[in-house]
């Protein structure tokens, strides 16, 4: 990619387009990353290109894209909401508002990659929504509903904090994802250590290390799952607007599938619930998952009814 100041936006338009290509990787991401920390301007030139994206047509930026219905994520229609905030921020810090608090929701089956203005990138899981706090001496953030993935730029004078609930979760630099979820929140380590505890309880928090993962109950307790970084990959790949299943059972993938679309896929056997699936399913494709399901288990799936796919009897 280009490097000069003339080069600068056409750049952005460029990260843009791979943003919104989909199969968004860790390798891609440390990229954006090295290109955003050469210059204090690229924040802004990215942010400005994801609005140009999101309100006239991709071809003005650059070579028009693969019809955006073909892609699970970060397509033209999903960039919007992230254009909008970088236009109502233009005038008070990219990514901050006047009261310097921002808020991001995304939608049923919506994912959005959000850069920061402290040089963190936040990637927002579908149905979510999250306050973002930035000042001179914190960064904070509180997850409302849903999930959301943090690379969180190094600043040891402003440790990131995470809020889900009574969950508290906190780092300088790395990379976590944090789900709130009934009773608590499930934290996922791929970069670096976190600390997790619950409000009221501080003495007991933890360390949690790369491919870790723990569930921070509201009750105080917490539990730690052995470090498996394959795992932590397969649960995070709704980044790439995914659905990676190693040996889950059918009920849980249909569940995964009913966060991410407004068709709900509904078991009408019971005995099909505790099948055990491998494989990488688009997110936004249910009724492809349940031509999976009947072609594996040989369960009959009736598709007449546009709100729900049935599978099996």
């Amino acid at each position: 990619m280009k490097g000069d100041a003339e080069g600068m936006q056409a750049d952005a338009a460029a990260w843009v387009a791979r943003m919104d290509a989909g199969d968004w990787t860790d390798a891609l991401e440390a990229e954006l990353q090295r290109w955003l920390a050469r210059d204090p301007q690229h924040r802004g030139a990215l942010l400005h290109a994801q609005a140009a994206w999101a309100t006239t047509d991709p071809a003005n930026i650059v070579a028009p894209p693969e019809p955006v219905e073909a892609r699970p994520m970060f397509g033209r229609r999903r960039m919007i909401g992230c254009g909008a905030a970088a236009i109502a921020a233009s005038a008070g810090g990219y990514m901050l508002l006047a009261d310097r608090r921002t808020i991001l929701s995304t939608g049923v089956g919506e994912v959005r990659r959000v850069p920061l203005d402290d040089g963190s990138t936040a990637a927002i899981n579908t149905a979510s929504e999250i306050e973002i706090v930035l000042t001179a001496d914190r960064r904070r953030v509180r997850i409302d509903r849903g999930e959301a993935w943090f690379q969180v730029a190094k600043d040891r004078a402003r440790p990131f904090l995470v809020e889900a609930g009574r969950a508290r979760i906190q780092a300088v630099g790395t990379a976590f994802s944090v789900r709130r979820r009934d009773g608590g929140a499930e934290v996922l380590v791929t970069e670096g250590v976190v600390e997790a505890w619950v409000a009221g309880a501080e003495a007991r928090r933890i360390r949690l290390s790369a491919g870790s993962r723990a569930f921070v109950a509201d009750d105080a307790a917490i539990r730690e799952q052995p470090a498996v970084p394959a795992a932590i990959d397969h649960a995070l790949a709704w980044r790439s607007g995914n659905i990676d299943l190693a040996g889950d059972r059918l009920d849980h993938a249909v569940a995964e599938f009913n966060r991410h679309n407004r068709r709900m896929l509904v078991i009408a056997d019971p005995r099909l619930e505790a099948e055990q699936f491998d494989g990488v399913f688009r997110a936004d494709d249910p009724e492809g998952f349940a031509r999976s399901v009947a072609g594996t288990l040989g369960a009959p799936i009736d598709l007449s009814d546009p709100a729900r796919i049935v599978i099996g009897k």
